[in-house]
C-alpha cells in the first residue's frame, strides 16, 4: 500500500505551497448523494431516464484540464531533471493551445449557435465555458508565477539565463541591435490601425506587440501592431558568454521599435497572443474530391474565429477593450498573463547540451526474439513463423521491428502484396519510402491514408500524393469515418500457398513518436487474424458491409457490442462465484454506456482497475455505485499511449490490445481494431505490464471520488518504483 503525495506533504514542512497546490487537482466536483436511482446501471443508455448526471460523470473538458495539470506537476516537481521541467512547462502550454483550438472552439460554436446540447455530466455549452475558465485561470496563473518565481531563477543558477532586455549589459545590447537590423528588421511589417488602415488579420498562435506611438509634431497618438516572426527562435541566444544566456525575441523587437516608427515617440508596447478555432468542417456527403475539399477547408482554417487572447496583465483598459472589439471576442475569452506570453518556446531549452540536467539518453533495445533470429540469419517472416510475439515501444526498437517488417516485405521477392493503414507518420518516414520501393518492385501496395488526422492534414496530403505517384493504391479513408486503426498485412508466397503476416498495434507508424510514445504491437501469421485483416482492408478499400470477424473487434461494426458483452460476462461470473476482474488501460474513458456497464459490474462485486492517462469521466470509489473501481493516471518521460484490456473470464484469462479508447468517437465514428492475444505467454506478459503499472509509486496518480488526483509516493522504507523506468531497465541495467 502506498501513501499519497498529499500524505507526504502534510508531514514535510519543507514542501513549497506551490508543490502542495499542484498536487491537489480538483475538477469541478459535486457533493455525492447517498441516494442513488434504483437502477444506476442504466444511466449510460440512450433511453435512460433523466437523473442528476453530475453524480455519475466528470465533465470531459474539466477532466482534460486536470490531466494537463498533472503534466504541469512534472515541471514543478523538483525530482524531475531541470531541463525536463522546462520541457513539461512547454508541453503544458502547447497542450493548452490545442485544447482551445479544438475542444473550447467546439463548445463555443455550440454556444454561439444556441445549440441546446447538454454534456454527459449535465452542463449546457454556456455552463461548460464558465467552468472551463474557472478551472484554467488559477492554473495558468500558477504556471506563470511558478515559472517567474521558482523555475526561471533555478535555471539561472545553473547557467541557463533567460534575461529581460533591460538586464543585459551595453555590449550585449549592441549585439542585439545588430541582430535586430540584420535578422529582424527586414521581415517585420508594422501595421497601423486607424480609419485608413483597418485592423489587420492576426494569425493563429501568433505573438504580437500592440504599440502606442505619438507623432512628435502633431502629438497625435496612434495604435499599431507588430507581429513577432515565428520563423526565428523564440529566445535569442547571446554569444560569447560563459553560460547559456537568452533574451525573449519580442523584447528585442520592443527595444528597437524606433527603427520601425521613425519620427514617432514610442509611448508603450504590450504583447498579446491569439488562438483561433482550428476545427475542420468538411461536408463529406457533398464533397466530390476529398483532397480538394480538405485543402479548401485548410485554407479557411486560417481564418477561424478567435477563441482565446492571452494578454499582458498590465495592459491599459482602453487598449484591452479595443483588442476585444476588433477580434470579436468576449471578456471571458481573455487570459491575463503575469509574465512571458507563450511558454511553449521553453521546449528549445530542453535540448541544450547539459546532460547533467536532462534525462539519461535512451536508446531502444532490439526485441530478444528478433536479436537472436537476426544473429542466426533468419528473415523477419521466419521469426514470426516460430510464434506470435509482442513489441513494446519505446523500450523495444521501432526501427528493428515495425520498420524492418515493412522494409523486408518491400524487398522480399516472395512478397506479393502489402496493405497498411497510415494515420500519422513523419514526412521523411522510412515506412513511406519502403512502401514506395515495394510498389517499384512490382508488389501490390494498398495504403489507407487518413487525411483527416488532426493537425497532420496538410502533411498527409503531401506524402499521400507521393505514394500515389509511385503507383501505390491510395485510399483516403471512409466517408464520415476516421480510420484510426494501426494495422499492416503482408501476403507472401511460400511454396504452393499464400501466407498472411500481420502487425496490429496501438500506435502510429511513426518512427519519431515511437521514441517517446509508449505503445504495443503484435506480429503474427495466425490464419484467422490474416483473414480478418483481409476482410477489413476490403471494407476500407472497396464496397463491403462485412460485420462478422473471426477474432477482431472492429469499430464501428462490432466493437461496442463486444466490449459490453465482455463486461457483462465478468458480471455473470461474479454472480456465479467465479473469478472476475477487469483491468483496462487507455488514453481516455468517456463513453457513458461503457461507464454504465462498469458501474453495474462494480455493484455486483467485480474488481476493476483502470489506467487512464488523460480524460476520465467515471467516478471511482463512490459508495453503492463504484466501490470496486480504482483509477490511476501515469504521467512520465514517455507518453502512455497503449491500450490493453484484460478480463479474468472465470480463470480463463483474455487480453486484448489495439487502437481504440472507450470514447464515443472511437466506438462509433472511427475505424478501429482491437485484437485478442491468444498465446498464453503473451497473455502473461501483458498482465505483468499492467501489474507493474498498477504498482507505480512515482508517476502514478490516484483519482478520488470527488475528482481530486493525488500523486503516489513510496511508504517509508519502500523503494521508489517508476513503471517506465522499470521497463527501461529490462536489457539496460544502467536504468535500473
Amino acid at each position: 500500500m502506498t501513501r499519497t503525495k498529499k500524505d507526504l506533504v502534510k508531514k514535510d514542512v519543507d514542501s513549497s505551497p506551490e508543490e502542495v497546490d499542484i498536487i491537489e487537482t480538483t475538477m469541478a466536483s459535486v457533493e455525492i448523494s447517498e441516494s442513488l436511482p434504483e437502477n444506476p446501471e442504466t444511466i449510460g443508455k440512450r433511453d435512460a431516464k433523466p437523473v442528476d448526471r453530475s453524480m455519475y460523470f466528470f465533465n470531459r473538458e474539466l477532466s482534460w484540464v486536470a490531466f494537463n495539470k498533472r503534466v504541469l506537476s512534472e515541471g514543478i516537481d523538483s525530482r524531475t531533471p531541470l531541463l525536463e521541467r522546462a520541457k513539461f512547462f512547454a508541453i503544458f502550454s502547447t497542450n493548452l493551445d490545442e485544447f482551445f483550438m479544438v475542444r473550447v472552439a467546439r463548445v463555443k460554436k455550440k454556444f454561439a449557435e444556441q445549440m441546446d446540447i447538454i454534456s454527459d455530466d449535465g452542463l449546457s455549452p454556456e455552463q461548460q465555458l464558465q467552468v472551463i475558465r474557472e478551472a484554467l485561470v488559477p492554473l495558468i496563473t500558477m504556471q506563470h508565477e511558478f515559472f517567474e518565481n521558482t523555475l526561471r531563477p533555478e535555471l539561472h543558477s545553473h547557467g541557463v539565463k533567460l534575461l529581460d532586455y533591460k538586464d543585459i549589459d551595453k555590449k550585449h545590447q549592441r549585439y542585439l541591435k545588430t541582430y535586430f537590423q540584420e535578422k529582424l528588421f527586414p521581415v517585420l511589417t508594422p501595421l497601423a490601425v486607424d480609419p485608413a488602415h483597418p485592423f489587420p488579420y492576426i494569425s493563429n498562435l501568433s505573438l504580437n506587440l500592440v504599440v502606442i506611438v505619438s507623432d512628435r509634431e502633431t502629438k497625435e497618438k496612434n495604435f499599431a501592431r507588430v507581429k513577432v516572426p515565428n520563423v526565428l527562435p523564440r529566445f535569442v541566444k547571446i554569444p560569447e558568454t560563459d553560460d547559456h544566456t537568452f533574451v525573449p525575441l519580442e523584447q528585442v523587437i520592443a527595444h528597437n521599435l524606433d527603427a520601425l516608427f521613425p519620427g514617432m515617440e514610442i509611448l508603450s508596447y504590450y504583447p498579446f497572443r491569439i488562438t483561433r478555432d482550428a476545427e475542420l468542417d468538411i461536408e463529406e456527403e457533398e464533397a466530390d474530391d476529398l483532397i480538394s475539399a480538405l485543402q479548401e477547408e485548410l485554407r479557411k482554417q486560417k481564418f477561424g474565429p478567435v477563441v482565446r487572447m492571452e494578454i499582458a496583465r498590465d495592459i491599459p483598459p482602453e487598449i484591452r477593450k479595443e483588442l476585444i472589439e476588433q477580434l470579436g471576442i468576449r471578456e471571458a475569452d481573455v487570459y491575463d498573463i503575469p509574465g512571458l506570453i507563450g511558454l511553449g518556446g521553453l521546449m528549445s531549452l530542453a535540448f541544450l547540451p547539459m546532460p547533467e540536467h536532462q534525462d539519461k539518453p535512451w536508446k531502444s533495445v532490439t526485441h530478444p526474439r528478433l536479436k537472436d533470429g537476426y544473429e542466426q540469419g533468419k528473415s523477419f517472416f521466419e521469426i514470426i513463423q516460430e510464434g506470435d510475439f509482442l513489441v513494446h515501444h519505446p523500450y523495444q526498437s521501432f526501427t528493428t521491428t515495425v520498420q524492418r517488417f515493412i522494409e523486408e516485405a518491400a524487398n522480399d521477392p516472395d512478397v506479393l502484396a502489402i496493405k497498411q493503414t497510415l494515420y500519422r507518420t513523419s514526412g521523411d518516414s522510412p515506412i513511406v519510402h519502403a512502401l514506395v520501393r515495394a510498389s517499384e518492385n512490382g508488389k501490390q501496395v494498398a495504403v489507407l491514408v487518413e487525411l483527416k488526422a488532426r493537425f497532420d492534414e496538410a502533411n498527409n496530403i503531401l506524402w499521400a500524393k507521393k505514394l500515389e505517384n509511385s503507383g501505390v493504391h491510395v485510399v483516403y479513408g471512409l466517408k464520415n469515418l476516421k480510420t484510426h486503426t494501426k494495422t499492416a498485412l503482408v501476403v507472401r508466397q511460400e511454396g504452393d500457398r499464400l501466407v498472411r503476416y500481420v502487425h496490429i498495434g496501438t500506435g502510429n507508424y511513426n518512427p519519431k513518436t515511437a521514441r517517446f510514445y509508449s505503445d504495443l504491437g503484435i506480429f503474427s501469421c495466425n490464419d484467422d487474424l490474416g483473414a480478418d485483416l483481409t476482410d477489413l482492408f476490403n471494407y476500407l478499400t472497396g464496397y463491403s458491409r462485412q460485420r462478422d470477424y473471426r477474432k477482431l473487434l472492429v469499430a464501428p461494426v462490432n466493437m461496442r457490442e463486444k466490449f459490453l458483452k465482455l463486461i457483462q460476462r465478468e458480471i455473470e461470473h461474479q454472480k456465479q462465484g467465479y473469478p472476475s476482474y477487469i483491468i483496462a488501460k487507455m488514453n481516455s474513458l468517456v463513453d457513458p454506456e461503457i461507464i454504465s456497464a462498469l458501474y453495474e459490474a462494480s455493484q455486483v462485486g467485480v474488481n476493476i482497475d483502470l489506467i487512464i492517462r488523460g480524460i476520465c469521466c467515471i467516478r471511482p470509489k463512490v459508495k453503492g455505485l463504484s466501490d470496486r473501481i480504482r483509477v490511476i493516471s501515469v504521467i512520465g518521460r514517455f507518453l502512455e499511449h497503449s491500450r490493453i484490456f484484460y478480463f479474468s473470464n472465470g480463470g480463463e484469462e483474455e487480453v486484448y490490445i489495439g487502437s481504440a479508447d472507450w470514447m464515443p468517437r472511437n466506438l462509433d465514428a472511427r475505424v478501429e481494431v482491437i485484437t485478442p492475444i491468444v498465446e498464453g505467454s503473451l497473455v502473461k506478459e501483458l498482465k505483468q505490464i499492467l501489474e507493474i503499472i498498477l504498482a507505480d509509486n512515482r508517476q502514478a496518480w490516484d483519482l478520488k471520488a470527488d475528482g481530486t488526483y493525488i500523486q503516489r509516493v513510496p511508504n517509508d522504507g519502500e523503494p521508489e518504483m517508476s513503471s517506465q523506468k522499470h521497463f527501461m531497465s529490462q536489457g539496460r541495467p544502467e536504468f535500473a
